[in-house]
């Protein structure tokens, strides 16, 4: 086991202080009124020393929480542990004499008989006397277990669409696209100008490839418009690859067109996460289709790129306007906490948790990260300001659509295959149910 503790972030804070300011001004549900200050549920002087276990070898934007937390109770010590091997490693931790306090969840976890001692060691945070308010939880942020406890608090989030080099819209006077048809115009004038391939991404069958950005979330909208299509596709029946077919036209119209060259894409992207970054910020690709996770390493990556330094530009992040109505919002949490139930100091782990529920303190966890907030505010970082009012009925989760990871694994083998010329879209919508074994 690797163990990284740190505590101290003074710089880290001082840059906080004008995001904090920024926060102030906004409110996430005015009837509950959660962004009012925190007012402290136990006594200040209490002392207590809380662990949290998680998977980040680094976890700055945490550990800026404790330093605010210590605001409050100054006597507190709370540390973060990162676990080698964490998915392997977390069950055995939570046995052990020094279990955690707080450890990361993911929702996978909650299908795997391996990971149920993680759950049934888990509080339910829901329950009224914690008194933690999940109001400024956003609708597709919110998982809940089958009978509506919540035993996970969403910490960041991520979804998936492209980051758009916004110069190179401004230099030419085009505008961003809202829909499927102003996608094909827009594609069309990026060429005539002279990029010969207007969207670029990670040739390959991840969450964080291009095709699952591009393609899946018109999918999901298909499949919530079609709910008697749900136990067909998850009992992997043949006949319901039929529901996959308007994804794939749009997909496989994109590379004919030229649009996608999924041969480039190989070449010159050797990865769906640093290598997307950096060809990206070679500054002559308009949009570059990937996940939240993507844009999260944006930051840190700007400063290594030569091209990047030498012409910097603005980019901002959209999701893929592929409907004919616009394009949609599929929400994904990236990382949860789960109290573990069983804490020799519970009270207080509590009492972090419901300072943490809050719009301000997660917010100030997105912007460090620079990953999507579980919120209702998405204006901080202005990369993920065309999130800011987007339409609920075009914004959804991955458990609203009631799908198993099995059509998900399908789905992406189905668009690499179809985009990669292996399959035509009729022979994938055949093979549905072995795509993923072929």
């Amino acid at each position: 086991m690797n163990i990284k503790t740190k505590r101290s972030l003074k710089k880290l804070l001082a840059s906080l202080a004008v995001i904090s300011v920024t926060f102030g001004l906004f409110a996430c549900q005015p009837k509950k009124d959660n962004d009012a200050e925190f007012k402290p549920g136990l006594p200040t002087d209490t002392s207590c020393q809380i662990k949290v276990v998680g998977s980040y070898s680094n976890f700055e934007s945490l550990e800026s929480e404790f330093e605010r937390f210590y605001e409050y109770y100054p006597n507190a010590s709370l540390n973060y542990v990162y676990l080698d091997d964490y998915d392997n490693t977390i069950t055995s931790a939570l046995m052990s004499d020094e279990a955690p306090d707080i450890y990361v969840t993911a929702s996978w976890m909650l299908d795997e008989d391996r990971m149920k001692p993680v759950f049934e060691n888990a509080e339910i945070l829901s329950d009224p006397k914690l008194n933690i308010d999940f109001d400024c939880i956003r609708k597709g942020a919110r998982w809940s277990l089958e009978n509506g406890d919540v035993n996970m608090l969403p910490i960041f989030t991520r979804s998936y669409g492209m980051l758009v080099n916004m110069d190179i819209f401004e230099k030419n006077g085009i505008s961003i696209p809202g829909n499927y048809k102003e996608l094909v115009d827009t594609c069309d004038k990026l060429k005539a100008a002279g990029y010969d391939t207007p969207i670029m991404g990670a040739n390959g069958t991840t969450v964080a490839g291009m095709y699952y950005a591009f393609s899946f979330p018109l999918f999901c909208n298909n499949v919530l418009k079609n709910p008697d299509s749900v136990g067909p596709l998850n009992s992997m029946d043949n006949s319901a690859g039929e529901m996959m077919r308007p994804s794939l036209e749009k997909l496989k119209n994109f590379v004919d067109l030229g649009y996608l060259n999924p041969e480039l894409c190989s070449k010159e992207i050797e990865d769906d996460y640093n290598a997307v970054i950096m060809r990206f910020f070679e500054g002559d690709v308009p949009m570059m289709l990937g996940s939240g996770d993507m844009v999260s390493g944006t930051q840190k990556r700007e400063s290594k790129s030569e091209a990047f330094l030498a012409n910097p530009f603005k980019y901002k992040f959209y999701v893929v306007p592929l409907g004919d109505d616009g394009g949609y919002f599929l929400d994904s949490v990236n990382l949860f906490f789960s109290v573990n139930k069983n804490s020799k100091n519970l009270d207080m782990t509590n009492e972090f948790i419901r300072f943490l529920t809050r719009e301000k303190e997660l917010g100030n966890m997105a912007v460090i990260k620079r990953l999507i907030t579980p919120t209702n505010d998405f204006s901080l970082d202005e990369v993920y300001a065309s999130l800011e009012g987007f339409p609920e009925d075009k914004a959804f989760n991955y458990q609203e659509t009631g799908l198993n990871d099995a059509v998900n694994k399908e789905f992406r083998a189905a668009a690499y295959k179809v985009a990669n010329g292996t399959m035509t879209v009729d022979e994938a919508i055949s093979a549905y149910g072995s795509l993923w074994d072929d």
